[in-house]
């Protein structure tokens, strides 16, 4: 008798997790595709229950990685081939080949993640004004990306993010950031005494791998003014989470259910990596809180933040300890503000380093504004070519490859009504890159074209999003221009350089584009 109940139990909860995941991963992603093709939406069929259309996207680049290697054979070995930037056709070419087949708006699928990919303008648009709570992050960021993300500011919605936001956003405000410009400046000279050191030693000439000195200053910035007298601690947490990236973009498609809990090498990695860096912020955290005085920088104001927030019983709903709001949040801002920045730094001296005429351009009127003294805010606002070389930079390489929002609740925008639980997702890089917005040159590096602002530079300036867009916009970009601005002024003062034989121009998607190959340049003194 008891065999038979337990049997019976058994079989019942069998029943019960069958209905389960046959609702998930069939009906649900059915419903919300019958949705969208009764308004006129078309896209690829999945071709698979748990994978949706990731099949066909391997398929699409593996054809076109094909092609790219017989073109590439061709090339003499001799010569250093033209850099091209239509990048995106080869990282993302089932975006181009759908946008092509469907239209500019269409919508597939990478296992359960329903997804309407949107570079109509009208449509961007219409989400880029958006303001309703309706749209936000969607649940697979604090999910699948939750080792690196977790509850922060970037994944967050609702009153979480809320309140992030109000701790968060003071801190990268014009007369903070203007307070941090010194600390940028003693940072940067401290790396480039090291580059003239090995310059000299090596005859007035040296090669350098830019994008990883450049990622170890942009992280002795972001901790020098988010964690203050504790930043050698917070460039250890720094280096696991870069590590942590690399692993998790070596993962692949996410959406397929059930991958982040196999026992894989990956996996267990991740579960590591994770694990270390909270146990690391969080022992910078005790630290901080024992400590008389209290200095008053980004990791001391998240530490405040999340006692506010631990008293706030309306923001419990959402699952979130003191603990990981710390965590979550000191990590984001890692993401944010350390990675991209170097990235960027390292996309603009490769463009200066292959464009010469625009190199001299930038030096010299850095060199006028500056003399021989070190630039100020008043001076990094007075540079306006460099700003446009940073402006076209983000425009051909920009960190951030897609804007994201999902549905929390059915949503009306151009005439099209998005159910709940559907993800829109804007490529930036194509938008970036549409002859239609951008001009017959759309390829080119041209940073005239930003002469006169986004506004000028561009048909329909919301098309313009290196840094996201509408109310979830990064906080951080006045302090991510303000740091460009100070590297790249400060070298370009002090050296000349071009691009190394060995250099190999190859983007990479690792949840960032990066050079996949680095950035080596040739460097002398000016």
């Amino acid at each position: 008798m008891a065999a038979k109940m337990i049997l019976s139990v058994l079989l019942g909860g069998f029943v019960v997790l069958f209905l389960y995941l046959y609702e998930s991963f069939v009906l649900k992603p059915k419903r919300l595709r019958s949705k969208l093709e009764k308004q006129g939406i078309r896209g690829p069929s999945p071709s698979s229950v748990l994978l949706g259309n990731i099949p066909e996207m391997k398929s699409i680049k593996l054809k076109v990685m094909k092609k790219s290697e017989e073109a590439s054979s061709i090339k003499s070995k001799d010569h250093h081939p033209s850099i091209a930037h239509d990048w995106p056709s080869t990282i993302f070419p089932h975006l181009v080949q759908w946008k092509n087949e469907y239209g500019p708006i269409f919508m597939y699928s990478t296992g359960s993640i329903q997804l309407v990919s949107v570079t109509d303008i009208d449509m961007v648009k219409e989400v880029s004004l958006c303001t309703s709570l309706k749209l936000g992050k969607p649940a697979y960021l604090s999910k699948d990306r939750k080792p690196l993300l977790g509850q922060g500011i970037l994944a967050s919605n609702g009153p979480t993010w809320s309140h992030q936001r109000k701790i968060i956003a003071p801190e990268f405000y014009s007369d903070k950031v203007k307070g941090m410009v010194n600390l940028m400046v003693d940072s940067t000279t401290s790396m480039l005494r090291s580059w003239e050191s090995k310059i000299e030693s090596e005859g007035g000439m040296a090669v350098f791998r830019v994008d990883d000195d450049l990622r170890s200053l942009s992280a002795d910035i972001i901790s020098r003014t988010s964690f203050g007298s504790d930043y050698s601690q917070g460039k250890e947490i720094f280096l696991k989470l870069r590590t942590l990236q690399k692993v998790m973009s070596q993962l692949g498609n996410i959406g397929i259910p059930g991958l982040r809990y196999l026992p894989t090498k990956a996996n267990r990695e991740i579960k590591r990596l994770e694990k270390e860096i909270h146990s690391m912020i969080l022992r910078v955290a005790n630290q901080r809180s024992t400590e008389a005085t209290h200095e008053k920088d980004l990791l001391q104001m998240i530490l405040e933040g999340a006692k506010k927030y631990d008293d706030a019983d309306s923001l419990f709903s959402a699952g979130i300890s003191q603990e990981d709001f710390i965590v979550d949040n000191c990590k984001n801002i890692y993401f944010a503000g350390h990675e991209t920045t170097a990235i960027t730094a390292s996309w603009s001296l490769m463009l200066l380093a292959a464009n010469p005429e625009w190199q001299v351009r930038v030096r010299d009127e850095v060199l006028e504004i500056c003399g021989d003294g070190i630039p100020d805010a008043d001076m990094l606002r007075s540079m306006r070519t460099l700003n446009m070389v940073i402006q076209e930079t983000l425009r051909l390489y920009p960190p951030a490859v897609f804007v994201i929002r999902q549905a929390l609740e059915d949503i009306k925008l151009k005439d099209i009504l998005l159910p709940k639980g559907m993800n829109i997702q804007i490529p930036i890089p194509i938008l970036h890159q549409l002859h239609d917005l951008w001009g017959p040159d759309a390829l080119n590096f041209n940073p005239k074209r930003f002469e006169n602002g986004v506004l000028g530079a561009c048909k329909f300036p919301q098309a313009y999003m290196p840094f996201g867009v509408g109310a979830r916009v990064c906080l951080g970009q006045h302090l991510a221009m303000t740091e460009l601005k100070v590297i790249l002024s400060l070298i370009l003062s002090k050296f000349s350089f071009s691009l190394s034989p060995a250099y190999q121009h190859c983007p990479a998607f690792r949840l960032v584009i990066e050079p996949e190959n680095g950035v080596n340049l040739h460097v002398r003194r000016v």
